[in-house]
Order: structure tokens, then C-alpha cells, then sequence
């Protein structure tokens, strides 16, 4: 039976979390609300759905784990996205020492299309491809700047450093996308 979302303000979903008789109720609330941002947030972080799908469960897990431990110094979604946005960076760092440990292993990368690719297709293509190659953090944040529209002082909070700290690096970011894109233009 699929759940409707019904904006609940964080205190609703809270109280609801928090309650012995309407904690799993309260929970799939929780998940049916922000299931879908945090699976779009993760996915730009790893490109493949398998990894995107564990990372997104380990997630909610650590979330409904950590609710006894909320504080509501800031958002759930917030809080939530900081969750998402650790898992992600620690599987990330988890495949790099994988890959380093099997010499074997290539680069993922995405693959070329054919010929009948339309153009917008290839751009998105030469987006995605330059978004991968940022590194993990740097990737974290332009997306949730560029895909999210986050705003830095909730950023700030995703990842525990300052709003300057951010800014740069998106700017980072940007610059490395753009000329990413530029390099793969062909004339």
C-alpha cells in the first residue's frame, strides 16, 4: 500500500516518532516525505541505482536509529540530508580503497553513446560524466547547490563547515564542470 506524503511540520512528525503508538506510522511519514529527495541527492553522488538503493536504506536506518538522539537544533530534512550525504561520501571512500586493493579494477565511467544520440541526451551525458569526475565532496555539494537549490547556510549545516567553505567550493566545482564540458566539446 503506498503512502501519501502529507507535509507534517517537524514538530508533527516528531511528536508522532517519538510516540510508542504512532512511531511507525510517524516513520513511514517520514520516509514517504523525503524518499524521493534523498534518493535523487544520492544518486548524483554515485551514478548507479544498486548503490544509490543501499545507501538510501542505510539512511533511514541510521535515521530512525539516530531519532532518539534529534536534537532539533535544525531541520529533519536537514539533518536527514546530512545522513545521506555522510553514507554516500563513506561508500565512496569505501570503493576507492576497493578499487586501490584490486589493481584490475578500471574507472567506472559512463559509457559513449551511439551516434543516433540526440544532442541533449549528450549533454546531459557530458554533465553527468563531468559531475563524476569532482571529487566526492565537491560533487556532494554542487549537487545539492545546482540539483537542490540548497541554500549554503543549510549546506552549512549538512556538512559541518561554513558557508564560506562552501561557496568556494561549488565555485570549485562549477569551474571543474565547465571546463570538463569545454574540453569535451567537439568542434
Amino acid at each position: 500500500v503506498a503512502l501519501i506524503p502529507i507535509d507534517y511540520s517537524d514538530e508533527q512528525l516528531l511528536a508522532m516518532l517519538r510516540s510508542a503508538d504512532e512511531r511507525e506510522r510517524g516513520f513511514r511519514q517520514f520516509m514517504a516525505l523525503y524518499q524521493q529527495g534523498v534518493y535523487r541527492h544520492v544518486r548524483r553522488m554515485l551514478a548507479h541505482h544498486e548503490d544509490t538503493n543501499d545507501v538510501v536504506q542505510n539512511t533511514f536506518v541510521k535515521a530512525y536509529r539516530g531519532l532518539g538522539n534529534f536534537e532539533g537544533r535544525r531541520s529533519l530534512a536537514t539533518w536527514l540530508y546530512r545522513i545521506a550525504t555522510n553514507e554516500a561520501l563513506t561508500f565512496l571512500e569505501g570503493r576507492k580503497r576497493r578499487q586501490t586493493d584490486n589493481l584490475d579494477d578500471g574507472l567506472h565511467q559512463l559509457p559513449v553513446g551511439a551516434d543516433s544520440v540526440s544532442d541533449s541526451d549528450d549533454i546531459l551525458r557530458r554533465l553527468e560524466a563531468a559531475i563524476q569526475a569532482l571529487p566526492d565532496k565537491q560533487k556532494a555539494v554542487f549537487n545539492l547547490r545546482y540539483y537542490d537549490e540548497m541554500p549554503y547556510d543549510e549546506m552549512s549545516e549538512v556538512f559541518g563547515t561554513s558557508v564560506g567553505a562552501l561557496k568556494a567550493s561549488y565555485h570549485h566545482a562549477a569551474k571543474k564542470v565547465e571546463a570538463f564540458l569545454r574540453s569535451t566539446i567537439i568542434s
